[in-house]
């Protein structure tokens, strides 16, 4: 009864924390860049709003994962969903024209596993590296029962930068401008219930490869969210567009809405793109009707773009030189009485 007793007896090991601080942060001061002071390791990050804003404003963003983690747990891949983390934020504050500066993440599990958090948090570092921001900290929490063994959970916290004058929040799109979609890396980090739904009822065999593909269900399944912050990037400082949205959670048909005046509705054309294999395999072994493959996954398109018919053909061009794979999928028309935001055709 009067044994001592320390914080390790009680779940927690501070000395595998250190440890994994020690592990990432040669993985942080790789994404160093202008305007961070100090470094990984104080109780608040600084960092200086660099002086080519005029009237700067602070976009901030914060998601998860998701049960896309229950994935990587079940297939022991955990170095792609940190690149998921920090995509998921950053392209979010990206469709408000905002430069992603910062990102913090916030790693928690029932007992730390050093290598699995070092992989995880190499991953988010690795996504901060692609969005060109910096990683300038975070949280791990070691929770003893809070999670059952071998899982953690993450969240991340992404803050940008706008000139005011540049902020795009979809107030200029007009009927007849036209709709563009980038094409995704695959489900991103969203519908992943459903997925795994679909897995459990196929009994799935994750190894074996997708038809017409070389890649195999797993790896289609667990590929990293598509960063997509420098290709836009250099599209906003050549030739803004009107509105810009990221296909998320509600999938094609609720994210567009969300950046279209009420009078305005959104026509896609469904034959203007080819469903990605992973999709018609989800939509077959699922049974999935379009509406709602529509309104749960991103099809295929991972971020929307609304210009003007005159500026699209050098948009499009822009994107492509920069690595996106850009279709024209659709055109912005007048809003009937009681017709939905998104219309998607064939």
């Amino acid at each position: 009864m009067n044994e001592s007793l320390s914080y390790k007896d009680a779940g927690v090991d501070i000395d595998a924390g250190d440890r994994l601080v020690e592990n990432i942060k040669p993985f942080a001061k790789k994404t160093l860049r202008e305007g961070v002071l100090g470094g990984i390791g104080g109780f608040g990050a600084l960092f200086e709003i660099a002086g080519k804003y005029k009237e700067p404003v602070l976009v901030s963003g914060t998601d998860g994962v998701g049960t896309k983690l229950k994935l990587a747990f079940m297939l022991g891949r955990h170095d792609t969903v940190g690149i998921d983390l920090v995509a998921m934020s950053v392209n979010d504050i990206l469709v408000q024209g905002a430069e992603p500066l910062f990102f913090l993440d916030y790693f928690s599990c029932g007992k730390l596993d050093v290598g699995i958090a070092t992989d995880v948090i190499r991953g988010i570092a690795q996504g901060c590296e692609m969005a060109g921001c910096a990683l300038i900290g975070g949280e791990t929490a070691e929770m003893p029962g809070m999670y059952p063994e071998g899982e953690y959970d993450l969240a991340g916290f992404a803050v940008g930068a706008v000139e005011k004058s540049q902020i795009i929040d979809g107030s200029g799109i007009a009927e007849g401008d036209v709709v563009l979609g980038l094409a995704s890396s695959g489900a991103h980090s969203n519908g992943y219930s459903l997925i795994r739904k679909i897995l459990e009822r196929g009994e799935a065999d994750l190894s074996s490869k997708l038809p017409g593909e070389e890649r195999t269900l797993a790896d289609a399944i667990m590929a990293p969210t598509r960063i997509y912050v420098k290709p836009v990037l250099s599209l906003l400082a050549k030739r803004p567009p009107k509105g810009l949205a990221h296909i998320t959670g509600g999938g094609l048909v609720e994210n567009i809405p969300r950046i279209l005046p009420e009078h305005l509705c959104a026509e896609l054309d469904a034959t203007s793109w080819t469903l990605p294999a992973l999709f018609s395999w989800l939509q077959e072994k699922g049974n999935v009707a379009d509406a709602e493959m529509h309104r749960v996954f991103n099809c295929g398109i991972g971020m929307v773009l609304i210009t003007s018919e005159q500026d699209a053909e050098a948009s499009m061009k822009i994107l492509e030189e920069a690595g996106e794979t850009v279709l024209r999928i659709g055109r912005i028309k007048s809003r009937a009485a009681g017709e939905a935001q998104t219309v998607v055709t064939r």
